[in-house]
């Protein structure tokens, strides 16, 4: 039981820390379509809110 744990103790982080690199390198970029659809999703929002009348302002 205890060279199982001890291999658990140190193969488990190197893993972890593998795994965390492996996510870092594939989500550090995003797609241009990805980039032209948030652009444009903030585009709208933008209209939206510059056409719509202020209804939170206390009179």
């Amino acid at each position: 039981m205890e060279p199982v744990l001890a291999a658990a103790t140190v193969i488990g982080p190197i893993l972890l820390l593998a795994a965390m690199i492996w996510a870092w390198q594939r989500n550090r970029r995003a797609s241009r379509s990805n980039e032209i659809e948030a652009e444009r999703g903030a585009r709208d929002l933008r209209h939206d809110i510059e056409d719509r009348p202020q209804k939170d302002v206390d009179l």
